[in-house]
């Protein structure tokens, strides 16, 4: 589909752009390069020509114009890589074709925003399509001011006197005056009277801090729009690169130094990004994924822990659904890190953030003055996000706060005497905060069970377990509202069994323990975790991680899971547990929390012990939550119950 409006009107080839949108930059170089103009004419003033030009070379460190109107009031112009006529003044100098700035300076101009399209429609349709779109949708709402056609007849002018010079001249323009400008053309035009020089005009570094805020398209986007604008660069090998910070004895014992900086590792990401694109013009899309890849393996490293597949899928069905309600087709930076920090946590919404706020060029210091700069000052419209990874500081006015003294040992291999001690147990604390969960994950169950057999029926005279308003709606012709009545289930809750990681090959978790409860409000547990011994926090106070863990009740009945031979035919850690809560629990029903169900054979043993397996999904669970009961320390002897907490933080 071709509109007649993106014709080449006499020797002028006229490209309609959103300023300041990746997929309007790729198309203008690419028309560049199929075109191959004698001249190039942008929709900027003449009089910022100079300090402008001066600006694009600097590319791809981003700069800012700065310079004050007959008012007092300041105008920005921020100079970024994805920028439509940014990427046009580069062009064109980078082949050393003339650049004509063809705008007309005016004081007094309204500020007002343009309502657009996604521009990604223009990456999956074409910009022939997207330009009819807003042509027939969005144009004709518009309403122009005396500014508006001044500028227009201004255009027209000069590009007239270019066309007796050039045969061939690519003018890029907003979308909302080509067509004002294409009318104005094929009508004579007077010379405008507008202003021809200007002085206090300053060209600005912008700090690397502020891009986030600055840029409109995120600095990671923009930096593989940057190397994918020349030859690819060499291909990282990630094992190399790594965030994470090592001090100490840590980094003596690891080789004795860092083997990168953290400004090398997030550049090895972005470039690793470069590599895994799709040939063509840059997919904002596809470098969403690559960013979420590469913060997951960031925040890996950063706190030990994995972003799950069914986080993974919330994310992006999140962020997609966060950006149809604000009328985008894919979501914008600050959408992104709010689904980070919703579907995971703060931790994995600073890596975000910070691989996504990443430029490798940018510099705190250059051959031009650096500016510290807000969006607020651009009336961009930015929004703030509060991650909290640790306490903010205060600065003005410091508050004290009471912090917890870590405990360290006296001389080398005092803790280790702590664990004379043959008789191991649980940490109290612990124990309370697992208990909880565990009866909290019986009551969910009885709830998945009761609503698995619920039945809607019309309203008559009570309201039973609350309106259903899906069967309600389904049946609005019939004028009756119908209730939900949750049936009872006949035997109760009784095993629970919770895996964390399924760990087939049983490297991670090699920890495997039977323990008993001490007293009747406690159940037996089974259980396999890290090895305690290589987390050693006090004497003779070990700290581990559960890969999956069964809790059976009343206590004191459970015999040793691991060296059962009725369960040798488990295939896995996982099923081996589900077993014996099935085979220990005096309830009829079991619950199994697990990334997957369990395999089919397994339903059908528990059939036939007159048992049930209630799945819960662990991504319908809350990630805060597990992550607190995940922590278990085995202590060496009921005395150091005393001292634990001196040590466990």
């Amino acid at each position: 589909m071709t509109s007649d409006s993106l014709q080449p009107f006499g020797p002028v080839y006229p490209v309609p752009i959103v300023h300041y949108s990746l997929e309007f930059a790729s198309e203008v170089r690419d028309l560049f390069r199929r075109i191959r103009p004698d001249a190039v004419a942008v929709e900027l003033p003449r009089s910022l020509r100079d300090v402008v030009q001066k600006g694009v070379l600097r590319l791809p460190e981003v700069s800012i114009v700065l310079y004050e109107n007959r008012k007092g009031e300041t105008i920005y112009v921020p100079i970024e890589p994805t920028d439509p006529v940014a990427e046009a003044i580069r062009s064109g100098l980078e082949a050393n074709v003339p650049v004509h700035f063809v705008d007309l300076d005016l004081d007094e101009y309204p500020h007002h925003r343009d309502y657009v399209p996604d521009t990604y429609a223009a990456h999956r349709l074409g910009i022939e399509t997207y330009f009819d779109i807003y042509s027939r949708e969005v144009q004709p709402g518009l309403e122009k001011g005396p500014a508006d056609t001044r500028r227009e007849a201004g255009m027209a002018y000069h590009l007239q006197s270019l066309s007796a010079k050039y045969d061939k001249i690519l003018f890029v323009c907003g979308l909302t005056h080509l067509e004002g400008v294409k009318t104005a053309f094929f009508r004579p035009q007077a010379e405008p009277l507008e202003k021809k020089q200007r002085t206090g005009i300053s060209l600005f570094n912008v700090h690397p801090d502020d891009l986030p805020e600055v840029m409109t398209e995120y600095p990671f986007l923009a930096a593989v729009y940057e190397h994918r604008r020349h030859k690819l660069p060499p291909e990282p090998e990630l094992s190399k690169f790594t965030v994470r910070k090592k001090m100490g004895v840590l980094t003596l014992m690891s080789g004795g130094k860092d083997t990168c900086s953290e400004e090398e590792a997030l550049d090895a990401s972005i470039r690793w990004t470069v590599h895994r694109m799709k040939p063509g013009p840059v997919d904002r899309q596809a470098a969403s994924y690559r960013l979420f890849q590469q913060a997951s393996r960031h925040y890996r490293q950063d706190t030990g822990e994995e972003v799950h597949r069914w986080q993974r899928k919330s994310f992006f069905r999140f962020s997609r659904n966060y950006a149809l309600l604000e009328n985008r087709l894919l979501p914008d930076f600050y959408q992104l890190l709010i689904s980070a920090r919703g579907c995971v946590d703060d931790n994995f919404c600073y890596a975000f953030w910070r691989l996504g706020s990443f430029c490798p060029w940018q510099k705190s210091e250059s051959s031009v003055p650096t500016i510290r700069i807000r969006g607020e000052m651009l009336s961009l419209g930015t929004r703030k996000i509060h991650i909290r990874r640790m306490l903010p500081r205060v600065k003005r006015r410091p508050v004290y706060i009471p912090k917890k003294r870590r405990m360290k040992e006296r001389r080398p291999g005092e803790w280790f005497e702590g664990f004379a001690d043959p008789y191991i147990c649980s940490y109290p604390p612990d124990d309370l905060v697992i208990e909880d969960y565990g009866s909290f994950l019986k009551t969910k169950g009885a709830n998945v069970l009761s609503a698995e057999d619920a039945v809607s029926v019309p309203f008559e005279t009570t309201l039973l377990d609350g309106i259903d308003m899906r069967e309600t709606v389904r049946h609005l012709h019939e004028g009756r509202i119908y209730v939900r009545e949750f049936k009872r289930i006949k035997g109760g809750v009784g095993s629970i069994v919770v895996i964390f990681d399924q760990d087939r090959t049983g490297e991670r978790y090699p920890h495997l323990m039977t323990w008993l409860g001490e007293h009747d409000q406690e159940s037996d547990m089974a259980f396999y975790a890290t090895d305690p011994a290589d987390h050693i926090v006090g004497p003779g106070i070990c700290r581990a991680t559960y890969g999956g863990f069964l809790m059976t009740y009343p206590p004191l009945r459970l015999a040793d899971v691991w060296g059962d031979p009725e369960y040798d035919w488990a295939r896995t850690k996982a099923e081996r547990l589900l077993l014996a809560g099935l085979e220990y629990s005096i309830e009829k029903h079991v619950v199994f929390v697990a990334k997957q169900p369990p395999r089919s054979f397994i339903k059908q043993v528990a059939g036939r012990w007159g048992k049930q397996i209630v799945y819960i999904p662990i991504g319908q669970l809350s990630p805060i939550k597990l992550k607190e009961i995940r922590t278990l320390h085995v202590l060496a002897g009921k005395d150091k119950r005393e001292i634990a907490k001196d040590y466990i933080w």
